[in-house]
């Protein structure tokens, strides 16, 4: 595998303004107001600096701000604001520049302040979080505040000083605390508070956000089916993967589930680890068994998988014992070390942290983290979308646009961009009340088969990264139009173990995105089956490689693929090719490493039969996934970007000489790849898996004559060069589908032209 040195990319500063002067006056008048307003309304905090709101040109690099001396950049919040910390002295050389700059003279770095916009502090209201601005403050005379403080990254030092400093400042105001985080990128404290003391925190110097605390809003609809006889249920082999489930505990001894339960614990109380709302039991029945009706059907239940079960959520689906990022922690860390568990399922949302841009925060933040320190793969839903007063006004005649709006936004924690998200789609589309009593219209869905479930939510993540990755069933709703249009979802929903089993009903169904993200957890499970050595990288992209979009869905929107995408991702995988290689379809994968700012170049072994002649659908799809640190300080929120191109040319030559020479990011996005991808190139590379497949209809005499090579790139930014490895690591995925071809032998002619480095799945 060839590799060359990519080119850093140039800098190039901004032109001047056309009346430096005038610029210079403006960013001065501003400055003076921004000082004395932060010196009147902020609280002091673990310092004497000023905390100041910088405004910037886009692209501006922030970094450069700390080239005025005693001036830390705090956090960048989005492409034009960025918050420092600044000295008396910093204050001093800032009015001192920006005097020269409004007096007709040129002030050293002048480049920098032609870049600025603006000054101001930060304010009351921008510490006011989503939920605490919608919502208002509780009612009650003391309530729960969740308050996240400046992450700042100069020194762990610093860092101790101004959790102590906080603390010690809560005591004082007799604010108690309930619960801490602490992380590289998170500072967070859970606090009893009035609405006095909330005024202070929301003027509070060391304070980022001031929000009320999550509201897992875990919906349960319980419908029994009664089940005569099971055969006995034997259990998986002592080797098989172990998947945890995050949730509200497990009904351990059910009779379909008992004989592949490894261990259960209480991350709660620590005492009861038992299911006793009966989301987690029916989230576990779906993650062992996967497709739960089949089995059903067939009464034949053979785990293949080890279930492991972490409660994190009590009989009301809350949590009021602390923070869920530290009990998510406590048990992701006890079932990695004590079980090498890899893959964990939450299927939960929080409803007042939707995410509409900006800043990834909360327990997205703690998974992206967890998922980069302990490989471990985390599969998550976007939450269920229940309506506002006044969204949808008619949930079937507005369906599926409310879906695209801001209301319908995925919830916490499915922004992560190292974990795996999971939208709804429907499978069923008739009630037992309009089977019973069909033809009339007793009941009538909102979604039809295999289209997005009507409680979905949209994407995308920060950066617009693909969000969700895929969706798989979880269940509908059906009007009645006889009874005010109320919501039924009786025989719409996902069936699987029922926690009530004692009282003679062995399953139940429910409806929810809870119940589509299981589905992906089954199949990253069993693919550690078949690879047991996989990284979860590689579990990610060749989940992502078989997937594929719904017609029902492509056919809603009509084709129009952002407003789709941000639904369904990259679609439902497709278990039938999941798992092996046949002769008309076969898959390639490499794991590797790569070093900042060079290239990894991949020669696809293209057979005679993929190219032969006649008019038919032939595929290639390449899918890659890595997962990089992060810092939700930096509106980039990634530290690097790993990504790939599919092109064509004569020989390798060609392709080194062409990447060799894009020494900028514009010369590099500007390199061709073969036409026609399903998802282009600046859409996907925003995410930490991405994934595209080409159509070939006829193949050209000139097509014949090149090669096709993938070429994966890695390109850090400069703050993130510190938290990262010289080599990270990703997998790369690349699939050939002829279909349908007659006597096609793609799986034999590959074997025989395989590239050192590329090795095919059996």
């Amino acid at each position: 595998m060839p590799v060359n040195e990519k080119r850093p990319r140039t800098y190039r500063p901004p032109a001047p303004p056309e009346n430096p002067s005038a610029h210079g006056q403006f960013l001065l008048d501003q400055f003076h107001h921004a000082y004395q307003t932060a010196k009147q309304e902020d609280i002091a905090g673990f310092d004497d600096r000023l905390l100041l709101k910088i405004s910037t040109d886009s692209g501006f690099n922030p970094d450069d701000l700390e080239r005025i001396p005693n001036v830390e950049l705090v956090s960048q919040e989005d492409n034009t604001i960025c918050l420092v910390f600044a000295t008396e002295q910093a204050l001093e050389e800032f009015e001192k520049r920006l005097t020269t700059l409004a007096t007709g003279g040129k002030p050293t770095r002048a480049q920098l302040l032609y870049a600025l916009k603006g000054f101001d502090h930060w304010t009351k209201q921008d510490r006011t979080g989503y939920a605490l601005k919608k919502e208002g403050l509780p009612k009650t005379e003391l309530f729960i505040l969740d308050i996240e403080l400046w992450a700042i990254s100069k020194s762990r030092n610093q860092k101790e000083i101004l959790q102590h400093s906080f603390e010690k400042w809560l005591d004082d105001n007799q604010i108690n605390r309930i619960d801490k985080i602490s992380q590289p990128s998170l500072i967070m404290y859970r606090v009893w508070a009035n609405n006095a003391t909330a005024e202070f925190l929301l003027h509070h110097r060391d304070v980022r956000t001031v929000d009320l605390p999550p509201n897992y809003g875990l919906e349960r609809t319980l419908l029994a089916s009664d089940i005569a006889d099971f055969p006995e249920i034997p259990s998986p082999s002592d080797d098989a993967p172990k998947i945890a489930i995050l949730d509200s505990g497990l009904m351990t001894n059910h009779p379909l589930l008992k004989s592949a339960v490894g261990d259960s614990q209480d991350f709660l109380s620590g005492d009861n680890p038992q299911d006793l709302n009966g989301h987690g039991t029916h989230v576990a029945g779906i993650a062992l068994y996967g497709d739960f009706e089949a089995a059903l059907q067939s009464k034949e239940f053979i785990p293949e998988l080890w279930l492991l079960s972490g409660r994190i959520l009590d009989e009301n689906n809350e949590n009021n014992t602390g923070f869920v990022e530290n009990h998510i922690e406590k048990a992701v860390k006890y079932f990695h070390e004590n079980y090498g568990c890899k893959i964990f399922n939450l299927s939960f949302g929080d409803m007042r942290k939707p995410y509409l841009g900006g800043h990834v925060r909360g327990l997205a933040v703690t998974l992206d983290y967890l998922s980069r320190e302990l490989d471990v793969l985390f599969v998550v839903s976007t939450g269920n979308f229940e309506g506002t007063e006044n969204c949808p006004s008619n949930w079937r005649e507005e369906y599926p646009n409310y879906l695209l709006g801001d209301d319908a936004a995925i919830l916490d924690p499915a922004p992560a961009l190292n974990v795996l998200t999971v939208g709804s789609i429907a499978r069923w589309d008739r009630t037992f009340a309009s089977q019973r009593y069909a033809p009339g219209l007793e009941d009538i869905p909102v979604a039809r088969h295999d289209q997005p479930s009507p409680f979905t939510r949209k994407g995308p993540s920060i950066k617009d990264a693909i969000k969700p990755e895929f969706v798989a069933y979880g269940g509908n709703r059906a009007v009645n139009p006889r009874a005010s249009n109320q919501f039924t979802d009786r025989g719409l929903g996902e069936i699987s173990t029922n926690s009530e089993f004692a009282e003679g009903r062995l399953v139940s169904e429910k409806s929810g995105t809870s119940f589509a993200t299981p589905h992906l957890t089954h199949f990253a499970g069993k693919l550690l089956i078949n690879y047991p050595n996989a990284g979860v990288n590689l579990i990610r992209a060749l989940l992502v490689s078989n997937a594929r979009q719904p017609v029902a869905c492509t056919e809603l929107f009509n084709n129009k693929k952002i407003s789709l995408r941000n639904i369904t991702g990259y679609g439902q995988v497709i278990e039938d090719t999941l798992f092996r290689s046949t002769e008309d379809q076969v898959t390639m994968f490499a794991e590797e490493k790569i070093i900042d700012k060079h290239h990894h170049f991949y020669e696809i072994p293209v057979p005679e039969d993929f190219y032969s002649k006649g008019r038919r659908v032939r595929e290639i799809t390449v899918s890659l996934a890595y997962c990089p640190s992060v810092r939700t300080t930096r509106i980039d929120y990634k530290s690097t970007r790993i990504n790939f191109k599919l092109v064509e040319a004569i020989d390798i030559k060609d392709v080194l000489a062409t990447f060799n020479a894009a020494t900028t990011k514009e010369e590099y996005v500007r390199i061709p790849e073969v036409s026609s991808g399903s998802v282009g190139f600046q859409d996907r590379s925003n995410g930490t898996v991405q994934s595209s497949t080409w159509k070939l209809k006829i193949v050209s005499p000139q097509r014949r004559e090149k090669k096709l090579f993938v070429v994966v790139t890695r390109n850090d930014f400069n703050w993130g060069k510190n938290i990262l490895k010289d080599k990270e690591s990703y997998a790369l995925v690349i699939t050939l589908r002829d279909q349908e071809g007659e006597n096609v032998r793609l799986y034999n002619q590959i074997q025989n032209i395989l590239r050192l480095k590329q090795r095919i799945t059996t």
